[in-house]
């Protein structure tokens, strides 16, 4: 039976880009998740499950865009094949279709092991590397958010008492971030004063009348 060839891609940020993962390889149709590897809703992937049938291909590029660890690649794998579908990864050159040999299940194994283990290692040399530049004093953190003119709209906006939660929104960013650029000046140190110009003063935010003294952001974060 031949059934649609269909595309899982998933990238950590909202601004990476999926076009390299699949790169030059025909597909009928692509379902993309733009969330962390560990984050269990992953609304594109159910979409996708639902979506396939009995004689199609999913495709994706390697096992660790599918699966946020071993246990969770094998539930997917299983589910799919369940179906009739074949499940194909580009980079480890491995499609399982449930009619697959006591090899291909220790080879699912192995290499779903091995896809995990191989990004912990990443996480431990990022926090390496991090620790270093600390050392060092070169570490800046992330890249900024917002520009410099954005930064500026932004605290006057607070100190007109818009509310923080509103700010977040429209900036398309967290309320600690809001936060963070009320508490820091345009080179990144602590701020005197939310006005360009003033010093001598300690820093006024605004509270909106929809703040509250502690709560989660969107992020998950705690702020107060």
């Amino acid at each position: 039976m031949n059934g649609q060839r269909v595309a899982y891609t998933r990238v950590s940020t909202l601004d990476q880009n999926t076009a390299r993962q699949l790169d030059g390889i025909a597909v009928d149709k692509t379902f993309t998740d733009k969330a962390s590897g560990k984050d269990v809703n992953r609304p594109q992937l159910a979409a996708m499950v639902g979506f396939v049938r009995e004689g199609d291909v999913v495709i994706v590029h390697s096992m660790d865009r599918l699966a946020r660890n071993l246990d969770d690649l094998r539930r997917i794998v299983r589910e799919l094949t369940a179906k009739g579908v074949r499940v194909q990864f580009v980079k480890e050159k491995l499609t399982f279709t449930g009619d697959d040999t006591a090899m291909a299940h220790l080879l699912l194994s192995v290499m779903g092991a091995f896809a995990e283990f191989e990004r912990q290692l990443g996480k431990e040399r990022q926090r390496e590397g991090i620790a270093l530049a600390k050392q060092r004093g070169v570490y800046r953190g992330r890249k900024r958010s917002l520009a410099n003119d954005q930064v500026r709209e932004l605290r006057r906006r607070a100190g007109e008492g818009v509310a923080k939660a509103m700010l977040a929104r429209e900036y398309g960013i967290s309320r600690e971030t809001v936060y963070q650029y009320l508490r820091t000046d345009l080179t990144g140190t602590v701020a005197e004063s939310l006005n360009d110009g003033e010093s001598g003063k300690p820093p006024t935010v605004a509270v909106g009348p929809h703040d509250r003294a502690t709560s989660r952001d969107s992020d998950g974060h705690h702020w107060r």
